[in-house]
């Protein structure tokens, strides 16, 4: 199994203890862009055309609300290379 393979099957996992790197690597693998924190903000945008943006803070380790929404785009581009 290679290395993207076991980062997909450990977001659909939900773990605890993923960094936002992980999270970023994903997100641009199946096409959103990053829109850099405003002016203190701690928070990046990931936007795609005809998807909801998703905002993920920039810390170590993500909490499992923002995960989950990285999992749904998983599992709905899973769906979509399926069909």
């Amino acid at each position: 199994m290679s290395k993207w393979d076991k980062l997909i099957q450990r977001i659909l996992t939900l773990p605890n203890d993923v960094r936002f790197e992980e999270l970023k690597a994903i997100l641009e693998y199946y096409g959103y862009q990053m829109k850099g924190p405003g002016s203190g903000s701690s928070h990046v945008t990931f936007r795609k055309e005809g998807h909801n943006p998703i905002t993920v803070p920039k810390h170590r380790h993500i909490k499992k609300v923002y995960v989950a929404m990285v999992q749904k785009v998983v599992e709905e581009e899973m769906k979509n290379e399926n069909s």
